[in-house]
């Protein structure tokens, strides 16, 4: 049984706000560094895009990519200053990412506020967004190690190509689960992946290990979607900051679903699939949806595939010594399942 069976994404109320706090102790000084750096970068002469900048980033979220940045530094033997500028970095192309999402779903929220998108329209938001991307390549320039800018360009492009994968098949009730893996592959994981990566490249890690760290990451990324997935339909609503059965609303299939939808034991596919891209549905019908994803499995499939990237995400860091760094990496594994929003 998974813990989204109950309603809650986790063992015990509180426990992920826990391992976020195990976590950043370690790496404190480091992620007040990326508060600062974004603040900074994220200011401008121009008053609409500092007006935007200080909303964007007033609220924190949890930074999970700078501080697997930070961490896989210093499990690579690197504790210098470009390692927090790379993170502040990494979580701007992030929030750029979360912007183009927004506007191509037309979501209203973001993080529990009003998304960019539903305050100062499309237009704006669109070239916020735009700007963010280019912003951080540029800032990225400042590395001087040439393959470390290589690879935020390329995780800038293959974020917007998932992102247009994606949007191709909005309310394709066919799309296979390979299809699936391979979009969060490139929507969130890449991002991950990249995290880990670049922090190994700062601690100019071997091929093999530097290999093995980023396919971490990219296993973490993999089940942070899923997980991610699986909130929309058996999250808290004012802990994940919107409604639940929003990706059902906006016709986005996701592992669940595919599932549900592919489980003729269930009966109930065809009812299920009249209720892709309603955002009509009443009390009854939203339970009707929960009550077929339980009796398909398919929440506790979905979660199952989650744990598996972890577990394959922990067999790679096992490889790494012991060290406060690896310990927090772990822990940060464990947040990945066990988080509430």
């Amino acid at each position: 049984m998974t813990p989204f069976d109950a309603g809650r994404p986790g063992p015990e109320a509180g426990r992920s706000a826990a391992l976020l706090g195990e976590i950043l102790i370690d790496i404190r000084d480091g992620m007040d560094e990326v508060e600062g750096n974004i603040r900074s970068w994220s200011a401008s002469p121009n008053p609409l895009i500092a007006e935007l900048g200080a909303y964007l980033f007033q609220e924190k979220g949890k930074r999970l990519r700078p501080a697997l940045l930070l961490l896989s530094a210093r499990v690579s033997g690197y504790a210098g200053p470009e390692a927090s500028s790379l993170a502040a970095v990494v979580e701007i192309i992030h929030t750029a990412s979360l912007i183009h999402d927004d506007i191509v779903d037309n979501a209203g929220t973001r993080r529990g506020r009003p998304s960019v998108h539903s305050v100062w329209g499309p237009n704006v938001t669109v070239l916020l967004g735009d700007y963010l991307f280019i912003r951080s390549i540029g800032l990225a320039l400042r590395s001087g190690d040439d393959r470390i800018i290589r690879v935020l360009a390329d995780l800038s492009a293959r974020m917007i190509e998932g992102e247009l994968t994606e949007y191709a098949h909005g309310g394709d009730l066919g799309i296979p689960e390979s299809r699936y893996y391979e979009i969060i592959d490139m929507k969130t994981a890449s991002l991950f992946m990249a995290a880990a990566r670049i922090g190994g490249m700062l601690g100019k890690l071997p091929p093999r290990d530097e290999a093995a760290l980023s396919e971490a990451g990219r296993n973490l990324g993999m089940a942070f979607q899923i997980v991610d997935d699986l909130l929309d339909f058996g999250g808290d609503a004012g802990a994940i900051g919107k409604p639940i059965l929003t990706d059902l609303a906006e016709g986005r299939i996701t592992l669940p679903l595919i599932h549900a939808l592919n489980d003729g034991a269930a009966g109930s596919a065809g009812r299920l699939a009249g209720m892709v891209g309603r955002k009509d549905l009443d009390a009854s019908a939203r339970d009707e949806v929960l009550s077929i994803l339980r009796r398909s499995g398919s929440l506790e499939y979905a979660y199952g595939k989650a744990g598996a990237y972890v577990d394959d995400a922990c067999k790679l860091l096992g490889r790494f010594p012991e060290s406060p760094g690896r310990r927090a990496l772990f822990r940060l594994a464990d947040l990945v399942l066990e988080r509430e929003r």
